[in-house]
C-alpha cells in the first residue's frame, strides 16, 4: 500500500514531509487532532479527525485505509510548557504514542518511523553529538520523547516490524512555494519569533546571556524543514527496501548562537533591536547533531541549511501569510 498514516500532519514538519511523500508517490492520510495543526495545511492526501488518546479513533483510520507505515508526529513541543504542565506531556505524547503503537501492532503494521528531539540527549560537553551520546533528558518534553524511543525498541523484542527514529536538531525555515510554513498559537521558536519581531518593529528578548558558550547565547544546529521532510522519505524507503532499523540525528552538523542569527536579521533591517531576559530553564548551552548516520546510511545530505535561507523563507512565509 502507497498509503501513509501520519499524525499531526496538519502540523509545521508533518505538512512539509506530507508534500514531500505525495511527490515520491505516496498518499499521506492526516489524522490530527487540530489542536495546533491547520486544515489548510492539508493539501496532499485525506484528513482524518482524530485524538491519540482516543483508541476507536485510531481502530478506525487503520481500518478505513490499510495502514501499513505509519509517520509519527503528533505531540506537544513546547519545553517551557512541559516544565509547567508535566503530566499534560505525559498524557499527551507518552500515552498517546502507547495506544499508537497497540494499534499499529494489532494491524501488523510494518513500518514506524518515529519524530524524536535532540532534547533526549539533554545537557552535553560535546563538540558534537552522535547517536550513542548517553541520553539524559533534562526536561519533561525530553524525557516523554526518550520514553516513546524506549517503547518502540522494546516491542522490537516480540514484533515483526521496521522502524527509524529521527531525533531532529532545530527545525526553521519554510517551503519554497509559500504552500506552508511555521504557524503556531503560542510562538516558542527563536526563528519565527525573530521574523515577528522584525515584521512588528519590536524589542526582540534573548532567552539569557550566560550560558557556556562563546558569545553567552544559546547555540543551536538549525536544519530547514524541507531538508528534514526529505530525511522522512529516505528513512521510510530504507525501512521497506532494506527491512532494518535506523536511530539518526537530523542537523547540519554546524552550530548559530542566537546573536548570530540576530546578525542575519540585521542585514534586512540593520535597526532591528533585542534585549535580554532571564535563560530559561531546562534550556542547554549547545547542541550541535553529527549526522553522519542519516549521511552514510539514508544518503541524506541537508542542501538549504545556510542560515541566511532558513531566515529568508521564513520571512517569505509570514510576509505571505500576513497579507
Amino acid at each position: 500500500s502507497k498509503n501513509v498514516l501520519v499524525t499531526g500532519g496538519a502540523g509545521y514538519i508533518g505538512s512539509h514531509t506530507c508534500k514531500e511523500l505525495s511527490r515520491n508517490g505516496f498518499t499521506p492520510i492526516v489524522f490530527d487532532d487540530l489542536s495546533t495543526g491547520h486544515k489548510e495545511f492539508v493539501k496532499w492526501g485525506p484528513l482524518f479527525i482524530g485524538d491519540l488518546k482516543s483508541k476507536s479513533d485510531l481502530k478506525k483510520v487503520f481500518d478505513e485505509y490499510n495502514i501499513k507505515l505509519v509517520i509519527h508526529f503528533a505531540a506537544k513541543a513546547n519545553v517551557k510548557e512541559s516544565i509547567t504542565n508535566p503530566i499534560e506531556y505525559f498524557e499527551e505524547n507518552i500515552y498517546g504514542t502507547t495506544n499508537l503503537l497497540n494499534q499499529f501492532l494489532s494491524s501488523y503494521g510494518e513500518v514506524l518511523i518515529f519524530s524524536s528531539s535532540c532534547s533526549v540527549y539533554g545537557e552535553q560537553n560535546k563538540d558534537k553529538i552522535s547517536e550513542n551520546t548517553s541520553q539524559n533528558p533534562i526536561n519533561p518534553y525530553g524525557f516523554s520523547k526518550l520514553a516513546s524511543e524506549k517503547l518502540i525498541n522494546y516491542l522490537k523484542f516480540s514484533n515483526e516490524f521496521n522502524f527509524s527514529i529521527l531525533r531532529y536538531f532545530n527545525v526553521a525555515g519554510a517551503d519554497a512555494s509559500l504552500e506552508i510554513g511555521e504557524l503556531h498559537q503560542n510562538e516558542s521558536h527563536v526563528v519565527p519569533l525573530l521574523i515577528m519581531a522584525l515584521l512588528k518593529n519590536e524589542t526582540f528578548l534573548v532567552n539569557g546571556k550566560d550560558y557556556d558558550t562563546s558569545d553567552g547565547t544559546a547555540i543551536r544546529d538549525y536544519v530547514h524543514v524541507s531538508d528534514l521532510a526529505k530525511a522522512h522519505v529516505l528513512a521510510l524507503q530504507y525501512n521497506v527496501l532494506e527491512k532494518k532499523d535506523i536511530i539518526c540525528n537530523l542537523g547540519t552538523g554546524r552550530g548559530t548562537s542566537v546573536l548570530e542569527l540576530i546578525n542575519e536579521i540585521k542585514k534586512i533591517n540593520p535597526s532591528f533591536l533585542y534585549d535580554f531576559k532571564e535563560k530559561r530553564h531546562g534550556d542547554p548551552s549547545k547542541l550541535i547533531a553529527d549526522i553522519e548516520t542519516a549521511k552514510k546510511v539514508l544518503h541524506w545530505e541537508p542542501t538549504q541549511a545556510n542560515v541566511s535561507n532558513i531566515i529568508n523563507s521564513s520571512l517569505a512565509w509570514h510576509k505571505n501569510t500576513l497579507r
